[in-house]
């Protein structure tokens, strides 16, 4: 859907209305305004029309007809995705720019690329052919997905312009904030030191700085006092995906926990999961359980708050929406149009994770009422050194009753990684966590 002066054009040449409803099968503007089109070798949904909804054709894999999945990142939460994926039957391919990465081990087929390099996405788009293709990391070169999508009837998950503007914190944080009027904590964006130095004074200590695009909590830290500031602009200039760049400067939000609200776009509409809540060291995960205490009104505000930034998103799928929380406030922070690391847990705590849900919603196929299992905790399995890790202590971990493991397989460690995640039930979220913990501490690690 490509703007076109005043207003956004469908594929019936119908000219829409800015801030016209979406439509509520693909997302995508204004009611009324969009034709059904399907698949003709698959029957999934490329765009449709809100009049109905039709029914999902699914081929089998390594066939003509097969139904094509094409995911972009193929880490620990894109082969959960994939697992789920092919139990519907789907052909999946995985990309990464390392070879073996956890997706790989579980897909049809797989490719190594530089996925911020347009003509290689392209070249890989091209000879795979996808029905979807699922972005499971920000590093991807997205204005080509966007021009993909435009121009050939590419369909991504949720929809290209979700995968750009979350792929940094300007882009959301500006869309949540000045478009939406959502409330967030107080921000500048900054390109020098000068200007750095002047968004510190303005937002006020203590701060939190981050690259506007990083990830896993990478070039990320807290400025308290005056002799942090330095060492925070040098800090932040070396976690960027793209090297040196952009920064935002935030001001703290004195708020009780934080969550991830769970939301699936679908089908039939929007549902919620149960919130979670979690703990970061250094902007990365470290634990998260559900369902997270909080007031009616507070769960009554994130939702809302969750609704509206992936209504303005659009498409079908999962995002991971995480809020700030202090009694019945609630601030938006950040979200990912695609599963999320703290929902880990969703693998014990739900009848249907998270991956289960994504591949539900992104196949146009029903989401049911999401039943909560009861007290659930993640733990992540944390590993620091360098080369190949073994495991051992999976008997201990595996002892308890109701806990389980998953190792993600990543082929190899340089630094610091999260190679696995143990997970638990419980008669309490203290237990649950204690439990969890207790797994993930018997764990050791060695090295080849």
């Amino acid at each position: 859907m490509a703007d076109s002066g005043s207003g956004r054009r469908c594929s019936a040449a119908a000219v829409v209305p800015r801030g016209a409803p979406a439509c509520s099968r693909c997302g995508r503007g204004g009611a009324g305004s969009h034709t059904l089109r399907v698949s003709t070798r698959t029957g999934c949904i490329v765009s449709s029309s809100p009049a109905a909804v039709p029914s999902v054709t699914l081929g089998t894999p390594l066939t003509p007809d097969a139904t094509r999945v094409l995911l972009l990142g193929a880490g620990e939460l894109g082969k959960e995705v994939a697992i789920e994926l092919q139990r519907f039957g789907v052909e999946v391919i995985a990309a990464d720019r390392y070879a073996d990465a956890p997706a790989m081990q579980v897909a049809h087929r797989s490719h190594v690329l530089d996925m911020l390099d347009p003509e290689a996405l392209r070249a890989l788009v091209a000879e795979e052919m996808p029905d979807l293709v699922v972005p499971e990391i920000e590093a991807l070169h997205t204005q080509t997905l966007v021009e993909l999508e435009r121009d050939e009837g590419l369909r991504v998950i949720p929809t290209a312009r979700a995968a750009r503007l979350t792929m940094d914190r300007e882009g959301i944080r500006r869309l949540a904030a000045e478009t939406l009027g959502l409330p967030t904590s107080p921000y500048r964006f900054v390109d020098t030191p000068d200007d750095f130095r002047a968004a510190v004074a303005a937002v006020g200590l203590p701060c939190v700085v981050k690259p506007v695009m990083s990830s896993s909590g990478k070039g990320q830290s807290v400025v308290r006092g005056e002799g942090d500031i330095e060492g925070a602009w040098d800090y932040a200039q070396t976690g960027g995906r793209a090297g040196k760049g952009r920064v935002i400067v935030e001001g703290f939000v004195d708020f009780d926990y934080e969550i991830t609200l769970l939301t699936v776009r679908h089908r039939d509409g929007t549902a919620f999961c149960a919130p979670i809540g979690h703990t970061q060291v250094d902007g990365d995960y470290r634990e998260s359980w559900q369902p997270q205490p909080m007031s009616d009104l507070a769960l009554e505000r994130a939702q809302a708050i969750a609704a509206a930034v992936t209504a303005e998103l659009g498409g079908f799928g999962l995002f991971g929406v995480e809020l700030f929380v202090k009694g019945d406030q609630v601030w938006f922070s950040e979200v990912s149009p695609r599963p999320h690391d703290t929902g880990l847990v969703t693998l014990v705590s739900q009848d249907l994770s998270e991956f289960a849900l994504h591949a539900r919603a992104i196949l146009g196929l029903p989401v049911p009422a999401i039943r909560q299992l009861g007290a659930s905790a993640s733990c992540a399995l944390l590993a620091e050194g360098n080369g190949v890790p073994v495991f051992r202590g999976l008997e201990q971990a595996l002892a308890a009753p109701d806990t389980a493991l998953r190792l993600f397989g990543k082929p190899r460690v340089e630094g610091r990684r999260r190679v696995g995640v143990t997970l638990a039930r419980g008669a309490d979220l203290e237990s649950a966590r204690a439990a969890a913990r207790d797994a993930a501490a018997a764990i050791a690690i060695d090295w080849n």
